[in-house]
């Protein structure tokens, strides 16, 4: 495993991060420990949450997990949802949420701090100005270290870190989009904006759902329990064209000797401004393959050639 920056940060996190929206619901507690301990034997550190992930048992799953090896461990986690039924303030990037929310997360994450603290969506209700003191604040207290953001324009980007420069507060390092080899419309605006402003990039949804691993094929019913089953996300994916995508992109990786999966994250750890690409696991065996991509280091021609 190899370790990027976080932005223009100090921070240091793995190129593959794990993702863990399942955990506490399709990956039980058990389990979840089980995949924790391995993508850290792999040398991962950068563990992704959010505290609506299953209702907080995402997070709770992962105390329990870290609970003696917290120092090894770069948790990020997010704000802005619901958890459960609740008053109008229990949502939102006001400072009531904020202060209400990172102590609802240290509860369950059994810790005293977090690393990174993301919103997790916009709030066109809240000033910025509000949020980004209301973060600046918990930093100063040592509630947070650094604070991100996920699933925001590039111009809303800018201005959270135009408002926080013109105040002297702590400004956004890093941002989660939606990024992947089939799915580049970060590429116009978000990735020139995050290599001026300094921030790191972390993708997700890095397979697609599962499309890019290769285990769906065309003219083919989804495999039985697979997320293709059900999902409109993944079965959007699922075009002639995508399909033909996948059969050239498939031989790519075998000519190279590499699988699907790991030129999908290899791929993306060659674009710009990527500090980490969070990759969901469910299983032991994926966050090893998962982990395992990382070695992969595209040439500028095989990332050209991949475009």
């Amino acid at each position: 495993m190899h370790y990027r920056r976080l932005g223009s940060a100090g921070l240091k996190v793995s190129a593959i991060g794990l993702g863990t929206n399942q955990f506490g619901g399709k990956v039980s507690a058990k389990l979840a420990t089980q995949i924790i301990h391995a993508a850290l034997d792999e040398g991962i550190n950068l563990i992704d949450t959010a505290d609506i992930y299953q209702n907080g048992r995402s997070e709770e799953a992962i105390g329990a997990a870290i609970k003696d090896r917290r120092e090894n461990v770069v948790i990020a986690t997010k704000f802005r949802h619901k958890v459960e039924p609740g008053g109008p303030n229990d949502q939102g990037a006001s400072r009531h949420h904020i202060l209400q929310g990172v102590e609802a997360s240290l509860r369950r994450l059994k810790g005293e701090y977090l690393d990174l603290y993301q919103i997790h969506s916009w709030d066109s209700e809240t000033p910025l100005e509000e949020t980004m003191r209301a973060l600046d604040d918990l930093v100063r207290a040592g509630k947070i270290r650094y604070i991100g953001a996920s699933n925001f324009s590039a111009w809303q980007l800018a201005q959270a870190n135009a408002i926080a420069q013109s105040l002297g507060l702590t400004k956004f390092v890093s941002i989660q989009p939606h990024y992947h080899i089939l799915e580049r419309g970060i590429e116009q605006e978000m990735v020139p904006a995050a290599q001026y402003l300094g921030i790191g990039i972390l993708p997700y949804f890095p397979l697609a759902g599962g499309f890019l691993t290769g285990k769906y094929q065309p003219d083919q019913p989804a495999p039985k329990g697979s997320r293709g089953e059900n999902s409109p996300y993944v079965q959007k994916y699922m075009t002639a064209n995508n399909f033909d995508n996948l059969e050239n992109l498939a031989r790519f990786a075998e000519a190279h000797g590499h699988t699907l999966n790991e030129l999908a994250h290899a791929w993306l750890l060659a674009q710009p401004q990527i500090s980490s690409v969070i990759s969901g696991a469910t299983k032991v065996d994926h966050v090893r393959a998962n982990a395992k991509s990382a070695a992969w280091e595209l040439t500028a021609e095989e990332e050209s050639a991949v475009r």
